[in-house]
């Protein structure tokens, strides 16, 4: 058997198709010569997905990733990065290949990437591809605060919970997040405020949740967050470690003293109910934790 591994892991060095596993928390725990080669990494080096990305925009090398606002680049990648059991995507390399990468999430949350060297493709059919891409993005992401939008948390919802009818996945929880006293904020700050706010809120949500979990925008201020594999007391705390760093926040420069807070509510999947069902026990917790006092988080698992 440790032949065999051998081999493998020398044939993983031999190709050229990038090989790369990341694990729940998206940081990488192998990557093979050619994946190391074109994104500028260390033998030794086991960054996060994000500190990649990061190094990569910042030296011009690896990922071309074109944008004017990084961080709202990041958000709506990391909306949909690891949120499907598999899919593809094409990347623009600065060394002038074109790659197509599949991404491959095992029930645990670890994740295989696999790319190969698509350089060949006639530049038309790559165009075409792009502007493709270009316009599914933008449909599933919302255009406010860069993270996934209704019509994708949905519909990731709905495969959700197929897979967990068809056995695949166990049980998850749902969590509806809502921002406290919103429209005072936009009363006495202005709308561009209000904006601000919301999109603080998304930068803080995707830095504290995990990447298998899925965070989008449902309307308004209401946000909902999608737990898969996850037992209640873990869902609280997921939600709890967000309203608490919400609470630290101080998104107005101009403003230091300013805060706001969030409340949520949570309810976990019953085998064979349907998703309107889950989502509004969902919204029920949330409106619990509202007249509760705010700033806090119930939930509804009968």
């Amino acid at each position: 058997m440790d032949s065999l591994i051998e081999r493998v892991v020398a044939l993983q060095d031999a190709t050229p198709v990038l090989i790369a596993l990341y694990d729940t928390e998206d940081r990488l725990r192998h990557a093979n010569r050619a994946f190391r080669e074109a994104f500028h990494l260390a033998e030794d080096a086991f960054p996060t997905w994000l500190d990649i990305i990061r190094t990569n925009y910042q030296n011009r090398e690896g990922l071309i990733i074109t944008t004017s606002d990084f961080e709202a680049w990041v958000l709506s990648a990391q909306s949909r990065r690891g949120k499907l059991p598999f899919r593809g995507l094409e990347l623009d390399m600065h060394d002038g290949r074109w790659i197509w990468m599949t991404e491959t999430v095992q029930t645990d949350g670890w994740m295989l990437c696999v790319g190969s060297d698509i350089t060949a493709l006639r530049q038309n059919q790559r165009s075409l591809r792009q502007d493709r891409d270009i316009a599914m993005r933008a449909a599933q992401t919302d255009e406010l605060t860069g993270t996934a939008n209704r019509r994708f948390v949905f519909a990731k919802l709905a495969a959700q919970i197929e897979h967990v009818n068809n056995g695949i996945e166990c049980p998850f929880g749902v969590c509806i997040i809502d921002i406290d006293l919103f429209k005072a904020i936009n009363d006495r700050f202005g709308h561009q405020a209000g904006d601000a706010v919301l999109r603080d809120f998304v930068k803080i949500a995707h830095a504290t949740i995990r990447r298998s979990d899925c965070f989008g925008r449902v309307g308004g201020e209401e946000f909902m967050l999608i737990m898969p594999r996850t037992s209640l007391d873990e869902c609280v705390g997921i939600v709890e470690r967000v309203l608490k760093k919400v609470s630290e926040s101080h998104p107005f420069a101009a403003d230091p003293e300013f805060t706001y807070s969030c409340s949520a509510g949570i309810s976990l999947y019953r085998p064979g109910e349907a998703s309107n069902d889950l989502y509004h026990r969902a919204d029920r917790a949330l409106y619990l934790a509202k007249q509760n006092g705010r700033a806090r988080v119930e939930w509804l698992v009968e």
